[in-house]
């Protein structure tokens, strides 16, 4: 863990996104400018500026397991009163939200599990926004089906999500692929740092920055066949 960390300190995310995601999401979700919002595994807090550019009145508390990522944040919102930080488990909000985003990181609980989890946490009419990473091929190639069945075993389709947000008591209201833009948003400062890092690297450190690189590159040879899908979703 220590050498993952050492990549990943200070990156501006920790998955694909951008802001033109959370203004997708919120529209959809007529989210009003006094909203309340919860930032569910929020890592450096990447997506804050978005969430609260779309609730320009309202609050976000964003949360993460790791205290790194919100000593990071923090850094960068402590002036703003509009915004709490705290280092939480993503299976215990508190409170209640008009939304709860959250950016690549369902998998860590499971879709349906998360799902049940938080509703709870929602106001009347309230949604989740998240992004789950699937396949769009029925037959994917090797090298990407050697990568997810590493870091993913779960891993389902479009269809397989749906059914996932069916059974935990939800509907999907819509639903939206994750743009080139959203992944170099994320590949393009761990390039740089694994530049950076790979002189004196040790043995640790060394595979850590193969992992991240293979990722980036199967992305970019295959991103036809795998990607985020961002759903926002309501209770039944």
């Amino acid at each position: 863990m220590a050498a993952f960390f050492t990549l990943h300190s200070d990156l501006p995310r920790e998955g694909p996104g951008e802001a033109a995601d959370v203004a997708w999401a919120a529209k959809v979700a007529n989210l009003s400018p006094t909203a309340q919002i919860a930032d569910v595994a929020c890592g450096p807090g990447g997506d804050i500026a978005a969430l609260l550019q779309a609730a320009p009145k309202g609050h976000v508390s964003a949360l993460d397991k790791t205290a790194s990522f919100v000593t990071a944040a923090r850094r960068d919102w402590r002036e703003d009163d509009r915004v709490t930080l705290l280092q939480a488990d993503m299976a215990r909000i508190m409170n209640s939200y008009d939304m709860i985003w959250c950016a690549g990181a369902v998998y860590f609980m499971g879709v349906e599990q998360a799902l049940r989890a938080w509703r709870k946490s929602l106001k009347p009419g309230g949604v989740v926004a998240f992004s789950e990473v699937c396949w769009f091929t029925d037959a994917p190639s090797e090298r990407p089906k050697a990568l997810w069945e590493a870091q993913y075993p779960g891993m389902t389709d479009a269809a397989g999500i749906a059914a996932q947000i069916t059974a935990a008591g939800y509907e999907t209201v819509e639903t939206r692929i994750l743009s080139d833009a959203a992944w170099e948003a994320y590949f393009r400062p761990i390039d740089a740092r694994i530049a950076a890092l790979r002189p004196g690297a040790d043995a640790d450190l060394t595979a850590v920055l193969d992992e991240a690189e293979e990722e980036a590159a199967c992305w970019r040879a295959h991103r036809d066949e795998f990607g985020y899908l961002l759903s926002v979703v309501r209770p039944r």
